[in-house]
C-alpha cells in the first residue's frame, strides 16, 4: 500500500472552486496510504455513530488499533422491527468499511482518533440555527439535539454524515495514483461511495416522506436537515442539494430542480469535496456568532475530532 506511489494534490486538496476561479495554493503530495487513511478516519466516525445507535456499543478493539476514546452515543430505543433492521444494516456496512480499509492499508493503517459525538452534534445544531433567522414557517430548532433519542433524530444525525461521505469519496477518487488504480484502490473507493450513496438516499427519502405525510412545520426534522445542508454549504464550499419544496436554498447552495433525494450538480453528477472542505465540516470550524464568514487555514481539531484526525491529512490549508 505504502509503495503505491504519490499523487499531486492541487485543486482537489487546496480548495479550488468548481469553476476554477479560486487561487490554488502550492501543491502538496500525498501517498495513496494518506488518502485511504483520511477515508479511514471518517469511517471510524461513521461506524462509531451507527454501531452505538444500533447496538449501544462501538467498534471492537481489533477494529481500531486499540487507541482513541469515543464520547457519547447510545442505543436508539422504541424502534419498530423495520427501523432496527435499517440501523443494523447501515452499522454493519460502516463496520465493514473500517475493516476493509484497515486490511488494505495493513501496517500503514492509522488507529482510531478520539471522537466526540456529543460535541460534534451539539456544535452542528448551534451553528445550523445561527445561519437562519426564525420565522412563522421556519422556527428555530430546539437548543438540544440527541440523535440517539429517537428514530427521527437519528435520521438527522445520519444526514449530517452521509452526504459528506459521498462527496468525500468522490473528491478523493482522482487522487489515487496510477499504481493505486492498478492495485484496485480506485475501484474499492467507487464501491464504498456507492454504498454511502445508498445510505444517503434512504435518509433523504425517509425525511422527505415523513415531512410530506406530517407537514413541514409539524415535522421539524426536515427543517433541521435543511439547516444542516446550509451549514455544510458554508463550511464545505457549497455543493449541497437541500430537501426541496420546504426551505429556500441559501445563495451558496446549488439546488438542482426539485430533487430531494439526489444531491448532484446540473449534469446529475454527484458533488465532490476536497479534503480541506471535509475537514472544515467535521471540525465544525465555521462560527457565525464570532463573525467568521469563511473557514480558515491551520485548523487541526474540533467538532467530532477533538484532537484532530490521525495521519498526514489533518490540518486545513485554506
Amino acid at each position: 500500500m505504502a509503495g503505491a506511489g504519490t499523487v499531486a494534490v492541487a485543486a482537489l486538496i487546496t480548495g479550488c472552486a468548481d469553476d476554477g476561479t479560486a487561487t490554488i495554493p502550492p501543491v502538496t503530495s500525498y501517498t495513496d496510504a494518506d488518502i485511504l487513511n483520511f477515508a479511514l478516519n471518517l469511517e471510524y466516525l461513521e461506524a462509531e455513530f451507527y454501531l452505538r445507535a444500533a447496538t449501544g456499543s462501538g467498534l471492537a478493539a481489533a477494529d481500531t488499533g486499540g487507541t482513541g476514546t469515543v464520547t457519547g452515543g447510545a442505543k436508539v430505543t422504541g424502534l419498530s422491527t423495520a427501523q432496527q433492521n435499517i440501523l443494523n444494516e447501515i452499522a454493519y456496512d460502516e463496520q465493514q468499511h473500517v475493516r476493509f480499509l484497515r486490511t488494505a492499508l495493513g501496517s500503514s493503517a492509522v488507529t482510531r482518533p478520539n471522537i466526540d459525538l456529543n460535541a460534534g452534534f451539539s456544535g452542528a445544531l448551534t451553528a445550523a440555527n445561527s445561519l437562519s433567522a426564525a420565522s412563522a414557517t421556519n422556527p428555530l430548532l430546539p437548543t438540544t439535539f440527541n440523535p440517539f433519542g429517537s428514530f427521527d433524530q437519528f435520521l438527522v444525525g445520519a444526514f449530517v454524515f452521509e452526504d459528506v461521505g459521498v462527496t468525500a469519496y468522490n473528491g478523493a477518487a482522482p487522487l489515487i495514483s496510477t499504481a493505486g488504480i492498478t492495485a484496485g484502490y480506485l475501484a474499492a473507493a467507487a464501491g464504498i461511495l456507492a454504498v454511502e450513496a445508498y445510505h444517503a438516499a434512504y435518509v433523504r427519502t425517509t425525511l422527505t416522506a415523513n415531512s410530506i405525510n406530517q407537514g413541514y412545520t409539524a415535522y421539524p426534522y426536515a427543517q433541521f436537515a435543511n439547516r444542516i445542508s446550509a451549514l455544510r454549504a458554508a463550511l464545505g464550499g457549497g455543493n449541497e442539494t437541500p430537501l426541496s419544496g420546504f426551505l429556500a436554498a441559501p445563495a451558496t447552495v446549488a439546488n438542482v430542480g426539485t430533487s430531494t433525494v439526489v444531491a448532484a450538480d446540473t449534469n446529475a453528477i454527484a458533488y465532490h469535496r476536497n479534503t480541506d472542505q471535509v475537514l472544515h465540516i467535521v471540525y465544525g470550524t465555521f462560527s457565525p456568532t464570532a463573525g467568521a464568514t469563511t473557514p480558515a487555514a491551520g485548523v487541526q481539531q474540533g467538532g467530532f475530532f477533538p484532537n484532530g484526525l490521525n495521519g498526514n491529512i489533518k490540518v486545513t490549508q485554506s
